[in-house]
């Protein structure tokens, strides 16, 4: 699909109106009674979407999202791993609502793709060379080659990942770690609903965090790839990777599953991964068609951790040793717009993430496009369907001299 049917996604989406808060709970399943239809959420992995492994010698991209990963090997976005913003919002097979699909899939494709393509969009992997979207990649207003979300550190993905290497003590971001991997696979809970497994995560999400914080003088927490994409690889396993039957209408993420969707094969304790083979198992039901993982359902996640620990909604970071994380003053930063003890409160998290992203994107973005008005207009249409509604305080500046502090701040390959 071309710009103008991106555009009229963006015009759906902004119309529609994000779940209250009060209306879901945890993993955003509805208060009433969840039911399971094995024909509406049964998952295809035969005919045109039967696996077929990634040729990565011969360009096809991988990186560091197991579900992306996973829909390219089935061909539910193209097999090469370089997907239009448009197919990858409609490629819903996990059960993700259209807000939080639209935005991704936006932001995406603002910062590590083509947003002025004949196609906007971008690679899931590496870095996408001139005409891997058709030819219509190439000479629409970039002035580099995409990064793609492989070379996303700091702006889409970044540190203390669940399963992933931080940047620089592993010198990548996007190949999973088997000793992290075996952390979280030991951590999840057997025969729990998916919620509950989701919330005895906690402890795991912590040692984490505590992780970087003890290992990495340039661990660097932005409030984008740190406070909102980071927890995400925490709780998007079990809200969007479970199975779901009649016996676990909310879905359970049982270990065999797990594997299947993280590329590892083998026993606990001599797993083995290979990198960008990811793949949905075969009779997988998604979550029940009307509870789709929404921004609300996310953020209402991230917001049960963080109340157990205050540190994860922290922008912020090491100062150049270990053990020295120093957390932002939000007030200063917002220039007294939002306060760093009420963002857990009411909508002032989602107002707080999304107007900083806004705010500090032309910044970022500065030299990539010849028309960068236009470009970040998709990302601008997101953001306001994100926020109608709510009620946000107006942010009308930021002091993003308050990074400066953080050398891993400055250790992010964007427009690479």
């Amino acid at each position: 699909m071309d710009a103008k049917s991106l555009q009229q996604l963006l015009k759906r989406d902004t119309k529609s109106k994000a779940c209250p808060f009060a209306q879901t709970n945890t993993h955003g399943q509805s208060k009433r009674q969840i039911g399971f239809d094995p024909v509406a959420q049964r998952v295809s992995t035969t005919g045109k979407y039967a696996w077929k492994a990634p040729n990565l010698e011969a360009g096809d991209k991988r990186g560091p999202c197991p579900g992306l990963n996973a829909l390219a090997n089935h061909g539910y976005i193209p097999h090469n791993g370089i997907a239009p913003a448009t197919t990858l919002i409609q490629a819903l097979a996990y059960g993700m609502a259209l807000d939080l699909a639209t935005f991704l899939a936006v932001y995406g494709t603002v910062f590590n793709g083509d947003a002025l393509s004949l196609t906007p969009g971008y690679s899931i992997g590496g870095p996408a060379n001139i005409g891997l979207l058709g030819g219509a990649l190439s000479g629409t207003g970039t002035s580099r080659t995409p990064s793609g979300l492989s070379g996303s550190h700091n702006n889409y993905e970044g540190d203390t990942s669940a399963t992933r290497g931080d940047q620089y003590l592993f010198g990548n971001n996007d190949l999973l770690q088997i000793p992290f991997f075996q952390q979280y696979y030991d951590a999840l809970l057997e025969n729990t609903p998916a919620p509950q497994q989701y919330s005895a995560l906690f402890r795991f999400r912590q040692s984490r965090f505590n992780y970087s914080i003890e290992n990495n003088p340039y661990f660097f927490f932005p409030q984008f790839a740190g406070v909102l994409v980071a927890p995400a690889g925490f709780a998007f396993p079990p809200a969007m990777m479970s199975n779901h039957s009649a016996q676990y209408p909310q879905g359970y993420l049982d270990k065999e599953t797990f594997k299947s969707f993280f590329a590892v094969t083998g026993k606990s304790g001599k797993f083995k991964y290979q990198p960008g083979y990811e793949r949905i198992p075969d009779n997988w039901y998604k979550r029940a068609v009307g509870t789709e993982y929404s921004i609300p359902a996310f953020l209402l996640d991230v917001l049960e951790y963080a109340r157990q620990d205050p540190r994860l909604l922290s922008v912020g970071g090491n100062t150049g040793t270990p053990n020295s994380f120093t957390g932002i003053d939000i007030t200063a930063l917002t220039k007294g717009v939002f306060n760093g003890a009420t963002l857990a409160q009411g909508n002032n998290l989602q107002c707080f993430i999304f107007q900083l992203i806004q705010a500090e994107a032309p910044g970022v973005l500065t030299g990539l496009y010849s028309d960068l008005t236009k470009a970040l207009q998709p990302l601008t249409d997101s953001i306001s369907g994100a926020l109608g509604g709510l009620g946000c305080p107006q942010l009308m500046g930021l002091d993003d001299s308050l990074y400066e502090k953080y050398p891993g701040y400055k250790k992010h390959p964007v427009g690479l």
